[in-house]
């Protein structure tokens, strides 16, 4: 006769709560999705994305009284909930997936994406409606004119891409299913709840994954606007759990891939090196060095046209010495001559605090550390650079970091020198008040949460008497 479980072991008055207020997290989010505004007709944007943030930190605080085996497939359901509402709409916020869809498209025609920009005449044989509408006034959020007087929804058509080759890589092995953006947005989806996995094997089945899969951001940034950081988020998440596990040659090659899916994940290299033997070290660093420039080999016949739009983005971004609109936080204090030595400065000091005093087992605390300052001093703003952010806050369970991306998105929607000074400061603040309530101010890299610790959420401000989600 099989066993039962006691019926407190199961404890279903716990779980209902969490299930509550997951519903309610879901719905909100569907509701931002199918009808909360677009980056058109942002106003309604702000109300949807405060609701959402707050039934984000309902449902955590919730899960935060579940316990045992129910953890997992709580989380697991949860994220694949938050990511499926992603895929109620076309992108509404970001028009980078069309770009995707074409690359991958001119890539299955034979043609390297680096070689022709999307107006270019030569390629105008690929031209479909799905991406070059005809007729019409043209004038929908995503949609432009290009020199030619042509329609397109393809961001920035008159220039080359800017996506490195594991991002072009990926764009292209998508392109078969003819699924177009919405392709891009399930493959989004699939990543998104990958990640939720990955996170629960790495850290042993901790409710932490949930700081990742139940984001708003994910459902929003990952999913509905198909944003390709999410497979880099993924190979980092993995390669740090590789580096955690002394798997150097695994760990180099996968952190490689993720920085040519995105620039921005060389950023955990730090972390992942932290207090490691020359060897290690020399075989992390060599097998992510290696992956990165074996990734680029398909495409080296384009010469120096592999860096594509690279320069011209960071100069329109606001990066370059002479024409700054960034580093927001240090303009408060130092001209703007010296703000980029700065910048560089504050990082370098950053990294190397990282390499020498990081742990090794835990290398997800310096990566998020080495990633969270860099942009809090380069005050991006375009959010979805802080998926990864979110990714190592779902294993490290520093909740306080979740203000950066949240600060991206505050100014993506709002713009303005003033918007990045006061969106970036908040932040800061969250992040410092967040290492104080932990009593280790100052041991940003520790491990351990710290008696106080607060629940995950998207703000500062948590209850009292309440632990970190871990």
């Amino acid at each position: 006769m099989p066993t039962r479980l006691p019926l407190t072991r199961l404890r279903p008055a716990r779980v209902l709560p969490c299930l509550l207020a997951l519903a309610a997290l879901t719905a909100a989010l569907a509701l931002t999705v199918t009808g909360g505004g677009t980056l058109g007709h942002r106003a309604p944007l702000y109300a949807w994305y405060a609701v959402d943030a707050a039934l984000y930190a309902l449902a955590l605080l919730a899960l935060r009284r579940v316990g045992g085996r129910q953890i997992v497939p709580l989380v697991l359901a949860g994220s694949v909930a938050v990511a499926a509402v992603g895929l109620l709409a076309p992108p509404r916020t970001s028009d980078d997936a069309y770009r995707y869809v074409w690359d991958g498209r001119v890539q299955a025609a034979g043609t390297s994406p680096y070689a022709h920009t999307p107006d270019d005449p030569a390629l105008a044989r690929l031209r479909t409606s799905d991406l070059w509408p005809a007729g019409g006034a043209c004038d929908g959020w995503d949609e432009r004119r290009t020199a030619a007087g042509d329609c397109t929804r393809i961001n920035r058509p008159a220039v080359h891409t800017i996506y490195p080759p594991v991002a072009e890589a990926w764009f292209l092995a998508l392109h078969p299913f003819e699924g177009g953006v919405r392709g891009m947005q399930a493959a989004g989806a699939l990543l998104a709840v990958a990640t939720t996995g990955a996170l629960l094997v790495i850290g042993r089945g901790s409710r932490r994954a949930a700081l990742w899969g139940w984001c708003p951001g994910v459902a929003v940034w990952s999913v509905n606007d198909a944003h390709v950081d999410t497979l880099g988020a993924l190979l980092l998440v993995v390669g740090l759990g590789y580096a955690a596990r002394r798997k150097a040659t695994r760990a180099g090659a996968l952190l490689g891939a993720a920085v040519a899916v995105k620039l921005i994940p060389a950023l955990a290299l730090p972390g992942a090196l932290a207090r490691r033997r020359p060897r290690e070290s020399a075989l992390l660093l060599g097998a992510s060095l290696g992956a990165f420039a074996l990734a680029y080999l398909p495409y080296l016949a384009a010469g120096t046209g592999v860096l594509g739009y690279l320069p011209g983005y960071l100069k329109e971004e606001g990066y370059e010495q002479g024409h700054l609109d960034r580093f927001g936080l240090l303009a408060l204090l130092l001209p703007d001559a010296l703000l980029p030595w700065a910048a560089g400065a504050v990082l370098a000091a950053v990294a190397l605090w990282v390499l020498r005093r990081g742990d090794p087992a835990r290398p997800w605390d310096g990566a998020l550390f080495v990633t969270g300052t860099a942009l809090l001093l380069a005050a991006p703003a375009y959010p979805w650079y802080g998926l990864l952010v979110v990714a190592l806050v779902g294993l490290t369970g520093r909740w306080e970091w979740l203000a950066v991306p949240a600060a991206g998105q505050y100014l993506y929607l709002t713009g303005g020198v003033e918007a990045q000074q006061a969106a970036y400061g908040a932040a800061l603040a969250c992040v410092a008040v967040g290492a104080r309530r932990r009593g280790r101010t100052a041991a940003v890299l520790s491990g351990d949460p710290g008696p106080g610790a607060s629940p995950a959420g998207p703000g500062c401000a948590a209850p009292r008497g309440t632990s970190s989600p871990g």
